[in-house]
């Protein structure tokens, strides 16, 4: 980064300002991970130079045979990676596809069905101060409060009551699997188009961990970041009869020119993920997000829904006493990163909640493994019960310090 350093010596600070924390800290964050140095290389390339709007082959502007050539690698590896019919490579990022989806098979003011934000869903599953609660009508189904999971039958209800067009399934912060086969069931009962959001499960849906939903949904959508490993970034999955309406609510109907750049880090990413040890990968990120919260429930933290399926936990921490934004910030300060998160049937604000989410993505990039999932476990759990005490947290630094050197970052010198 010497161009940085020479031309932009305050930028270049801060860049090696989180160098430092990334090496030297805990990333639970379950959205983010570590992507390859080629994928890094690739979003830094003279690729961003380009415009290119349009498609492979239809494109407004010369000069696009290389462009076009990385467009369709990627393409081609993302549907022999899931298995799919057609996909667009080109959104921006998953709030704008899970729009496309909504701009190409819906019209404003129809009755859609997506998974209540405090219970685990996203935004853009029709939060109603949000783009997708203003345009359409969302009906949004909760999960049980006593099992703290998705009661399909009460699910199977309110689609036949409110007869949506079309049925969201799909979390941000659900640690369980999803039953993609009866979401489809009923989704073809009342006659909704189907869409799976698995923006979190990707890279355990194409290491064969958990079961696909594209064979059978309707359309698929998935952020390219989290468990994948890519860069940020987006694409939408569909049946070949939806492919048409899809690609033009992408371009031209919300975005210009694609970021080529990232395209190509999204094309080294699948690549990656098509290797036999991305498999492996997955299978650990699994195991373990079970050892971590198997270590968190003998310290006395309540999980929702009681453990995890996926990569996920969400820790509703009222029976410790302390609420999700201090733990965070306290975290942070001992180089544990999370964020603070509501949980179901929550008492308190979104902005001063009583959950934390956490996962295991970044770490098991950096290859740790059960071991040091305890050792988590108990410096969450100390810091947690000694929430003010700050020579404790300056003795814990250290020591995630000490462990996190000996786990480098790919990418990081």
């Amino acid at each position: 980064m010497s161009a940085i350093q020479t031309q932009d010596s305050e930028i270049f600070e801060f860049i090696e300002h989180e160098k430092k924390r990334q090496k030297e800290g805990i990333e639970l964050i379950p959205s983010e991970n570590y992507t390859s140095a080629a994928v890094m290389e690739a979003c830094g390339s003279i690729l961003t130079n380009k415009y290119s709007e349009g498609y492979p082959g239809k494109r407004y502007y010369g000069g696009q045979e290389n462009i076009d050539a990385i467009e369709n690698i990627a393409i081609d590896r993302a549907k022999k990676l899931f298995g799919a019919e057609h996909v667009n490579v080109q959104p921006y990022s998953g709030s704008p596809a899970n729009t496309a989806i909504y701009f190409a098979l819906l019209n404003f003011g129809d009755t859609v069905m997506g998974l209540k934000l405090d219970h685990g869903g996203h935004i853009t599953h029709g939060l109603p101060i949000a783009f997708s609660g203003k345009a359409y009508n969302f009906i949004q189904y909760e999960v049980d409060k006593n099992t703290g999971k998705i009661d399909m039958e009460v699910v199977r209800k309110l689609a036949l009551e409110h007869k949506p067009k079309m049925i969201v399934a799909g979390f941000t912060a659900y640690p369980r699997d999803i039953e993609w086969k009866k979401f489809k069931e009923i989704a073809d009962e009342v006659g909704a188009i189907s869409v799976a959001d698995i923006s979190h499960t990707a890279g355990l849906i194409a290491g064969g961990v958990l079961e696909s939903p594209v064979p059978f949904f309707d359309v698929v959508m998935t952020t390219t970041h989290k468990t994948l490993r890519g860069p940020r970034g987006a694409m939408i999955m569909c049946k070949e009869k939806f492919a048409k309406a899809i690609d033009r609510a992408v371009f031209p109907g919300l975005q210009g020119g694609p970021h080529e750049h990232i395209i190509a880090g999204k094309a080294i990413a699948f690549g990656e993920a098509l290797k036999p040890e991305f498999k492996a990968y997955a299978k650990q990120v699994q195991t373990n997000a079970r050892a971590l919260a198997e270590a968190m429930k003998k310290r006395g933290f309540t999980l929702v829904s009681d453990g995890t399926d996926t990569h996920l936990i969400l820790a509703d921490l009222t029976n410790k006493g302390v609420p999700g934004k201090q733990a965070q910030a306290v975290l942070d300060s001992v180089g544990i990163t999370l964020n603070k998160n509501t949980v179901p049937f929550d008492s308190r604000t979104p902005m001063d909640p009583s959950g934390i989410r956490l996962g295991t993505p970044a770490v098991t990039t950096r290859g740790m493994k059960e071991p040091e999932m305890e050792m988590i476990a108990d410096w969450l759990d100390r810091v947690i019960s000694n929430i003010e005490d700050t020579a404790l947290h300056a003795q814990i630094k250290e020591e995630v310090k000490t462990m996190c050197l000996k786990f480098p970052v790919p990418g990081i010198i």
